[in-house]
């Protein structure tokens, strides 16, 4: 089973965004048959099965093991991963763009960024995976209060100049290309709202 598997593919998306097969996948973190899930979701052991089989032809559930029980032979499932993350990929003709809107203070700029951050890092994740390699890649992730709004000009100012030397210093015309992404957006209470 696989962290964060991503999903580029429309129809697999849209199987997983129903929301009884959100809840199978859910509960399909630990291996179940599908009376075991029907008996934990409360739901008919056939609509549970026409789910299941599903979410499994979108590669979004694999098969565990097949056991016999009486005259039947009993199948073992569980999700092909801890969590999902559909790909704007998924939604090509309507996703965003940053370089339809590139305002670096708008916040869907932003969000498009983050898109496209999810697109190529799900597309290379898939890629790996299917040519059994490792994927280089570094995350960084850290939190500021800023004092006054001058305070954060200051900083996105410095973070600006840092980073354009740094990619000044490093950049090569050979080699492979590398993105570096950088956000500052305000934090969110566990409420949900602005702090």
């Amino acid at each position: 089973m696989q962290d964060i598997a991503v999903i580029e593919d429309a129809a697999a998306a849209e199987a997983s965004l129903d929301p009884i097969r959100a809840r199978i996948l859910a509960e399909l973190a630990e291996p179940h048959t599908a009376t075991t899930l029907a008996a934990r979701l409360g739901l008919a052991r056939q609509k549970v099965n026409y789910h299941v089989k599903t979410l499994e032809q979108h590669g979004l559930v694999e098969l565990v093991e097949e056991r016999r029980k009486g005259n039947m032979t009993e199948r073992v499932v569980r999700a092909s991963a801890a969590a999902y993350v559909i790909s704007p990929a998924a939604l090509a003709a309507v996703a965003p763009d940053p370089a339809r809107s590139p305002d670096r203070l708008s916040a869907r700029w932003l969000l498009a960024l983050a898109a496209r951050l999810v697109r190529e890092t799900g597309a290379l994740i898939n890629g790996a995976a299917r040519a059994n390699k490792p994927l280089g890649t570094f995350g960084l992730d850290a939190e500021v209060r800023f004092a006054t709004p001058a305070d954060r000009a200051a900083f996105l100012g410095e973070l600006t100049s840092s980073l354009a030397e740094l990619v000044s210093k490093y950049h090569s015309e050979t080699g492979r290309g590398h993105r570096v992404v950088i956000a500052v957006h305000p934090s969110l209470t566990e409420g949900g709202d602005k702090s």
